[in-house]
């Protein structure tokens, strides 16, 4: 079974005015999925489900202030778990 992701951020991200080093996000689930199912815009439907899985609460507008990089590390690890994994 795969287990939650934990991704540690070189600079803090500011979530409701206060520094975050470190999320923990947890394995997706269907009603994860299906929460964000309304959500047409392909990166505001990542930072929704970004928020439900690292239980963070952060608002679009916290998002629009995160840098590039704490953004793509995010994603990368949402991927991650969205995306088969290839057996050798």
């Amino acid at each position: 079974m795969r287990e939650s992701k934990k991704i540690v951020f070189d600079e803090a991200i500011i979530v409701g005015g206060k520094p975050v080093d470190e999320v923990t996000m947890r394995v997706p689930k269907g009603k994860d999925l299906r929460a964000v199912s309304h959500v047409t815009n392909d990166v505001e439907r990542d930072f929704q489900m970004i928020s439900n899985l690292c239980d963070i609460n952060a608002s679009i507008d916290d998002f629009d202030e995160f840098g590039a990089k704490e953004i793509i590390q995010l994603q990368t690890a949402l991927q991650g778990f969205l995306l088969p994994t290839v057996k050798k």
